[in-house]
């Protein structure tokens, strides 16, 4: 018997669906942070919007969301994926090149920030756990909207784009232990250190203790086990169950599911599938942060602003100001020149995503009056939608981008790596390729998607990733953009042109060899936009040839040049529009006639 379907029920969802279709494309063309059209959407959805209004315009109540609760509940797996990819981001070698930005300024500017927030708090009458709280809360920026921002822009890897990118870093790690803090304070109030209170900490030190402990014996082999099933469904379900997994052992022992997954994305950030699963989170890390962002707004108490419009905005300016001046002042401290500091400032004076997962914490705890709390995150949602103009103004300071010869050591490192050789395929011939490569000190790095080769390159100390070259965002993470060239060694034909194609539309100045299979097979991967491709019946007709001349007697001087003489002449007739396709059509025609 077919089950009745109530359309209604999925309301709710299609309204999402629709305005993720509508909100992302549009604010994309418009180069606007689709963050802000989210936050926006919330708004308009909400009861503050066309929830309003639905009691005079019954049919209004179509376009409106009705359980907001529902959705605030799956919205909450936005956070969780997102410090989950920012796990997955860091790596041991990443946070020591930048070190000095990341736990020295990064570090610095949340002190100072959350001190100033907090004392001010203390002063307008808040008691001391609520000041700590609101200061946490205001102290850190928007890492989802920022970087977008820099990536536009192109200025992720000017000196104030990769300042940006390690406070930043250093605030999304300090999410975590702010949290843990705030559900301390929750239980018991802000006493001096006692045995009871340390002993708060044990429960969640166990669960970080499960975590890694579990993660590092079951995470690896467990990935390694599904991708030889070769299922690509199957590794989707392997990752969500990792996310959301680690994320269920974290609440258990009274700690955030976000944090569980950060420690998971951190533990799988050193291994050779860190690229493959970053790609198959993405679209979900989207949606549910766009749905995250949806909720926010749908949240966000307009009539307050309403209500109290001269002292709500006198809030968001003054964060502004006060975030923007104490980052201004230690960049300089830093050594930033002013213009670069005054960059950094400008990007990192609004509110964040965290603010309200930070303040929405305190206020179920009790630690912030409900009313405080919303002219709070009404306060700091205005300044999130500033971001944008503000980022603006500090490119047009900012000047000219910096080139990454001219940065300071200590800030390399930051959203990319140094530019490597890609090598596609790591079987017999990709091993090989990379060994010349390591002879002329040339940097390179593997992708295949053969796990037991995958394990084999790890286990001799080979930098390798699991994933499918010819996906573009995987090419991406591989760092393609900076590549300055791409080698194909696959012996799958079909397998070969799909990466050529890809990589070719990605980035026209690259330079693309790749394994042939023959004549043929080359003059397709020319025709794809391949730089050189090596058939390998050629190749073989070649080095036979040699052999048999010297052996002959012919001196080798000689055989070289004829080699080469024949070798080139092959690279000229297969780079000819109608060099085999043209002839073989012209053979079929004359045997016609």
């Amino acid at each position: 018997m077919e089950a009745h379907v109530e359309p209604g029920a999925y309301k709710d969802v299609v309204l999402f669906l629709a305005t993720a279709g509508v909100v992302v494309p549009l604010f994309r063309r418009w180069k606007i942070s689709p963050i802000l059209g989210f936050l926006g959407a919330g708004v308009f959805l909400g009861p503050y919007g066309l929830g309003a209004l639905a009691h005079q315009v019954p049919w209004l109540g179509a376009l409106t969301i009705d359980n907001p609760q529902e959705v605030a509940q799956l919205a909450e797996f936005g956070v969780v994926f997102l410090l989950f990819m920012i796990g997955l981001e860091l790596s041991w070698e990443r946070l020591t090149r930048m070190r000095r930005y990341v736990f020295g300024l990064g570090a610095v500017q949340v002190g100072l920030c959350l001190t100033a927030t907090a004392s001010a708090a203390y002063a307008l009458g808040q008691p001391p756990g609520a000041a700590i709280a609101i200061g946490a809360a205001l102290a850190l920026s928007s890492t989802a909207i920022v970087m977008p921002i820099l990536t536009e822009q192109k200025r992720q890897h000017s000196l104030a784009g990769r300042t940006t990118f390690s406070v930043l870093l250093f605030q999304d790690l300090a999410v975590a232990p702010i949290l843990v803090t705030l559900t301390l304070l929750g239980r018991r109030g802000v006493k001096a250190l006692t045995p009871d209170l340390l002993m708060a900490f044990a429960p969640a030190v166990l669960g970080v203790l499960a975590l890694l402990v579990a993660g590092r014996l079951i995470l690896r082999p467990m990935l390694r086990s599904v991708a030889k099933a070769k299922s690509e469904e199957l590794f989707v379900a392997a990752c969500l169950l990792v996310v959301i997994g680690a994320g269920l052992v974290s609440a258990l022992t009274g700690l955030s599911m976000a944090l569980g997954a950060f420690i998971a994305g951190l533990l799988l950030a050193e291994t050779e599938f860190r690229h493959e699963v970053e790609v198959t989170i993405e679209p979900f890390k989207g949606l549910l942060l766009g749905l995250f962002f949806v909720s926010i707004g749908i949240g966000l108490n307009v009539p307050l602003l309403l209500a109290k419009p001269a002292h709500i905005l006198g809030v968001a300016a003054g964060l502004v100001a006060v975030n923007g001046v104490i980052v201004l002042l230690l960049a300089r401290v830093f050594r930033l020149s002013w213009r670069a500091a005054a960059e950094a400032a400008l990007l990192l004076a609004g509110a964040g995503e965290f603010a309200f997962v930070i303040l929405g914490q305190a206020m179920e705890q009790r630690l912030v009056d409900r009313t405080t709390g919303e002219t709070l995150l009404v306060a700091a949602t205005l300044s999130m939608t500033s971001i944008p103009l503000l980022a603006a103004l500090g490119a047009r300071i900012g000047g000219r981008k910096i080139a990454p010869a001219e940065l300071p050591a200590e800030a390399e490192g930051a959203p990319s790596a140094a530019p490597h050789v890609l090598i596609a395929g790591y079987g017999r011939v990709g091993r090989l390729v990379g060994e010349m490569l390591s002879r002329h000190d040339i940097p390179w790095v593997a992708v295949e998607q053969d796990p037991r080769l995958v394990d084999g390159g790890r286990r001799s100390g080979v930098t390798i990733f699991y994933g499918d070259a010819s996906r573009s965002e995987f090419l991406i993470r591989c760092g393609l953009a900076d590549a300055p060239a791409l080698v194909v060694t696959m012996d799958n034909p079909d397998g070969a042109e799909a990466i050529v194609a890809v990589a070719r539309q990605l980035r026209a100045d690259l330079t693309i060899v790749a394994r042939a299979r023959d004549a043929r097979h080359a003059q397709r991967l020319y025709d794809l936009g391949a730089t050189d491709a090596v058939p390998e019946t050629v190749e073989a007709s070649l080095q036979l040839s040699e052999a048999l001349l010297v052996e002959i007697g012919v001196p080798m001087g000689l055989v070289i040049a004829s080699i080469h003489e024949r070798r080139d002449e092959f690279r000229k007739a297969l780079n000819r529009p109608e060099s085999l396709g043209g002839r073989t059509r012209a053979r079929r025609a004359n045997r016609r006639t």
